[in-house]
């Protein structure tokens, strides 16, 4: 697929701090760039989304996955499986969130909040009070409440990839982990 918007150039500064944080320069930051106060303002909250800490970090990272996922989002998925690298989180549990319904490696509770996070990305969404309740008992109200506008954050993120035609950079491949692939369906992921 062929970006859809072209790149903007972005200024040199932070390009240089891209590139010496990531290796390369993110698409979407050179995307949203041609609105330079859009992107400002998304960096600026990206930037702050990355400083919550009611929410576990695996459990957010393997939320936005599981988004990325079910979105068709590749440029998310290989962002955090470098993320999930840097992060020193599980690499084969990582791997394995596009198939997390198949896989064993996952707790209850990261099977939960990945279904939760394809639950608030159904269209229209398939959250359940059961679902909610249950996450709320074992998170609590602070963590939920996190964890929920995060998985926000991730779905604005991967459809706006998408939409704009930016798929996967590369990121992922110094990870030196087998990617599963996520099963065919049929198309929205099954509601539970």
């Amino acid at each position: 697929m062929a970006l859809r918007i072209p790149k903007a150039e972005l200024p040199a500064g932070l390009r240089e701090n891209l590139i010496k944080q990531l290796g390369s320069v993110p698409e979407p930051n050179e995307v949203l760039w041609n609105n330079p106060e859009l992107a400002e303002a998304s960096q600026e909250f990206a930037a702050k989304v990355a400083t919550w800490d009611a929410a576990d970090a695996s459990l957010k990272t393997f939320a936005h996955m599981a988004v990325a996922a079910q979105v068709g989002c590749s440029w998310c998925l290989d962002i955090n499986y470098f993320a999930a690298l840097n992060q020193n989180l599980d690499l084969a549990k990582a791997s394995q969130v596009p198939r997390w319904r198949e896989s064993e490696v996952f707790t209850p509770l990261e099977r939960e909040v990945m279904e939760y996070a394809e639950a608030m990305t159904n269209t229209p969404t398939t959250v359940t009070d059961e679902l909610s309740a249950s996450l709320l008992g074992r998170l609590g109200p602070a963590a939920l409440v996190e964890l929920t506008v995060f998985i926000g954050f991730a779905n604005l993120a991967a459809r706006c990839n998408t939409a704009h035609g930016i798929t996967s950079q590369g990121y992922s491949d110094v990870c030196e982990i087998p990617l599963a692939g996520r099963p065919q369906t049929s198309g929205a992921a099954p509601a539970s």
